[in-house]
């Protein structure tokens, strides 16, 4: 009875994605089991993503947009998207909708406790959890473990407190979404404050910040307090929810495949976009990806392309803010205003060719980029020469 074919470890956006695309792909004739610490009930969090027509999860988007404002260093822009619609999921909503889905897949095994060790074997591999081991040919983790940064790579993080508040009389425009608004403080981060209304008196406010380091939860409260009051000129409201998070944002490499029968997969996996922190529709992608790959050729390793130009301009990206050559404001307004913004849209999904990547990539500040890229090439070379002769002096 402890013998699956799949074992996902970790219950979230991820593991939960990845049982549901083998559900649909028809895999669900497999032994699968979903580990993780505790049932899910709390409204934990927001998801928000772009996307074309219906996605996987439709049946539990709260809300979407296909108009956007956008408020930077011009005057504020209001952001057509159209193919694309800004969906919002809540966390409440999509791990019920899961439960319920779960509870109709007879061979989905669901259970709740500490992960101790993942072990890798010659014929599998084994999960502790709370003393009781459970083996399986293949293993998909999505425990996020941060690792020391060496030279060359950049460690911010994108960490955000929210408030949905309501208003005793009608205040938003429940068609269209504020994406991002830099009209606040930016000290030597990237600030900004999005508003998702979900009705002409309900909204989440949300105060989010690129950074190496976190702030206090009064800097939080008081940046809101003060964006309401004087951006969005509200003086009376009650705050119904709140939510707190925080995502890394590094170009870090990740180990996609730590041991012969394990992948890592989300954050853990480096599905996190290093350069807005987006991660719900890349665990979607992934998700898809393991899946065709286990039904072509029966293991769930897919494969990569040894360089991807859409990490490195993550890289030269995080290199420009972490250096302070250039801020985010400016950055995204640039990007923002002088470009389509459905292309934009694509751009940062990394779906765009490199003709079109190659042409936004002139409507920024290009001797700032350059500059970044070189102190970047030069970080790693110097990190790869170092390693080598350190290599040398052990072996010797």
């Amino acid at each position: 009875m402890n013998q699956f074919d799949y074992i996902i470890v970790g219950g979230g956006a991820a593991g939960l994605s990845l049982a549901y695309h083998l559900g649909l792909a028809g895999l669900g004739d497999r032994r699968v089991l979903l580990l993780d610490q505790e049932p899910k009930r709390r409204n934990d969090r927001t998801w928000c993503f772009w996307e074309i027509g219906a996605g996987a999860f439709e049946p539990v988007v709260a809300r979407s947009w296909d108009r956007l404002w956008f408020y930077g260093e011009d005057a504020p822009a209001q952001i057509e998207i159209a193919p694309y619609r800004y969906k919002l999921i809540h966390g409440s909503d999509f791990y019920r909708y899961m439960d319920d889905w779960l509870a109709t897949q007879p061979n989905i095994t669901r259970r709740y406790g500490r992960v101790e060790r993942i072990d890798d074997h010659a014929d599998g591999v084994s999960v502790t959890v709370d003393s009781q081991a459970y083996t399986g040919d293949w293993a998909f983790s999505s425990i996020y473990v941060p690792e020391p940064v060496p030279p060359g790579y950049t460690y911010w993080l994108q960490h955000f407190k929210g408030w949905e508040i309501t208003t005793p009389t009608p205040t938003f425009d429940p068609t269209a979404a504020t994406f991002m608004d830099f009209r606040v403080e930016q000290g030597n981060e990237v600030r900004f404050v999005y508003v998702l209304p979900y009705s002409e008196r309900t909204a989440l406010v949300e105060y989010t910040i690129f950074s190496p380091a976190l702030a206090d939860q009064a800097f939080y409260d008081a940046g809101l307090k003060h964006y309401i009051s004087g951006q969005l000129g509200i003086a009376s409201y009650e705050i119904e929810h709140v939510e707190y998070g925080v995502i890394p944002m590094t170009d870090l490499p990740f180990a996609r495949r730590p041991s012969p029968h394990v992948i890592t997969t989300g954050t853990a996996g480096g599905m996190t976009k290093a350069s807005t922190g987006y991660t719900f529709q890349r665990i979607q992608r992934q998700s898809r990806q393991i899946v065709a790959s286990l039904r072509s050729t029966g293991q769930p390793f897919y494969p990569e392309p040894s360089f991807s130009r859409h990490a490195l301009l993550d890289s030269v990206l995080l290199n420009v803010l972490d250096s302070c050559r250039e801020s985010g404001k400016t950055f995204f307004s640039q990007l923002f205003s002088r470009n389509s913004h459905p292309q934009v849209l694509r751009f940062l999904d990394e779906d765009s060719s490199l003709q079109e990547d190659l042409a936004m990539m002139t409507t920024v500040n290009i001797p700032i980029f350059l500059s970044s890229a070189l102190d970047l090439v030069g970080r790693r070379a110097w990190k790869a020469v170092t390693t080598g002769a350190h290599d040398v002096r052990e072996a010797t």
